[in-house]
């Protein structure tokens, strides 16, 4: 889906979305001489949150208008001025900023691994490094809502997902969720801000408050029907559920749409009103069920006859996994002869990889993935990576171009990000599927190409 809305979430300009210590490295590089040197920074994960198998990305198209909408204009200048947070010279540079380099990465949708190269942005330092804090907020929150999101549509199968966490969660992070989660396999959103903005479709009909408005359950029923159809879901848990389905079909007829459980033992509690349903006719109403839902309770219900989950709090706190955090490191600058060279961070426990990176999915015979091979320098011709770690000539590569000289060239279209993600995850290997903890479902492997 596209957005049919230039209206964005939040202000104008993101530039200043970013963290105080971003503008004092470019002040002191300003001072040295070496923001100008050409630059590669790497947005990667040293792993996947806990027990998790893989992960998802998600958010690349938020990003990308972010880097255009990053822009120093004179009230963003006059705060850092009034505040003192640079010197006069950098306020200069900022108030003509305009990002004019290259980002390559992996698509929006695509699955990702420890270690994956999920993004390459590379200019100068200066134009580089005060987009890290915006692109990471970005990233790490979306990926993680459509990492959540995968485990969930897997769980539910062929059963729709319904995205509507928006009171759980800040006021325009549901935005980015709903987006997230349409992009990991989610039907609808809750959110009419997501269907403006990005085209994600909405749905809704009623709450608890409607049925406890009017005088009795009938009232609200023949209110919703009359106003909705009887296409309409009525919420059957305000009461007694036997009751209410009861009522439910007396006043829309067997051709209701859908009823909801919120509440209780929805295992139970829906097989009982399926066997109600059928039993008055209503062999076609559909059943919902809401009520803190996650991956684990959507499996759970798999036997039972549910047509969709509705899927809130856990869906937009990353289901016990709010961030997939990912980092933003310099692998490449230039050095005082203009030549590219590697640099890498050597800390103890987070070490880093320097070099322009390559990326690709190893493939068996069968088209499942069995590895990511990662390496740096010139890409193997033929996107063939010889290694005895790697024995199998099926690869496909996974960076693509986002933007060129400060120009988005990629395709960022919602549906087309589904479908990726569809295909990306029906790659994956069996067991990367399973619920329960575990290691990433396939390994990294590092190939040093340069000869």
């Amino acid at each position: 889906m596209t957005s049919t809305s230039s209206t964005s979430a939040g202000p104008a300009s993101t530039a200043l979305l970013t963290d105080h210590y971003e503008l004092t490295m470019l002040q002191a590089a300003l001072r040295s001489g070496a923001a100008s040197r050409r630059c590669i920074f790497e947005v990667f994960a040293r792993g996947l949150p806990e027990g998790r198998r893989y992960g998802v990305v998600a958010g690349t198209g938020r990003l990308l208008q972010a880097v255009l909408d990053f822009r120093f204009d004179d009230a963003e200048i006059d705060w850092l001025r009034d505040h003192d947070i640079v010197d006069s010279r950098t306020l200069e540079y900022l108030s003509t900023y305009r990002f004019t380099g290259n980002i390559n990465g992996y698509a929006e949708g695509e699955c990702f691994f420890p270690r994956s190269p999920l993004l390459m942005v590379e200019g100068t330092f200066a134009e580089s490094v005060v987009l890290e804090t915006v692109l990471l907020s970005i990233l790490n929150h979306d990926s993680a809502i459509a990492s959540a999101g995968s485990r969930m549509t897997n769980a539910a199968g062929d059963r729709p997902c319904i995205e509507m966490g928006s009171r759980r969660t800040h006021e325009w992070a549901a935005v980015a969720a709903a987006r997230a989660a349409y992009i990991a396999g989610f039907a609808t959103t809750s959110n009419l801000e997501a269907g403006r903005t990005y085209g994600v479709p909405t749905k809704g009909t009623s709450a608890h408050s409607f049925t406890l408005l009017h005088d009795d359950e009938r009232a609200a029923f023949e209110a919703q029907v009359a106003s909705l159809g009887v296409g309409t879901t009525l919420l059957v848990d305000t009461y007694d559920v036997t009751a209410a389905v009861s009522l439910a079909v007396d006043v829309a007829g067997v051709g209701l749409g859908a009823v909801r459980l919120d509440s209780g033992d929805l295992l139970v509690q829906a097989r009982q009103v399926r066997a109600q349903l059928d039993a008055l006719g209503a062999n076609n109403t559909r059943i919902v069920v809401t009520s803190d839902l996650d991956e684990h309770s959507i499996a759970a219900l798999a036997a039972a006859p549910v047509d969709a989950y509705g899927v809130g709090t856990a869906l937009v706190t990353g289901s016990g996994a709010p961030t997939v955090a990912l980092v933003y490191k310099l692998v490449a600058r230039e050095d005082e002869s203009g030549v590219l060279i590697d640099v890498a961070k050597r800390s103890k426990d987070k070490t880093s990889f320097g070099g322009r990176k390559w990326a690709m999915r190893q493939l068996d015979a069968g088209g499942v993935a069995e590895a990511e091979l990662i390496g740096t320098g010139t890409m193997p011709a033929n996107n063939v990576a010889p290694s005895p770690n790697a024995p199998s000539p099926n690869t496909r590569p996974l960076l693509v171009e986002l933007m060129r000289d400060g120009a988005i060239v990629a395709d960022l279209s919602l549906d087309a990000a589904r479908r990726r993600h569809e295909l990306s995850r029906a790659e994956l290997p069996p067991h990367a599927l399973k619920l329960s903890r575990g290691e990433p479902a396939i390994p990294t492997y590092f190939e040093d190409q340069r000869r």
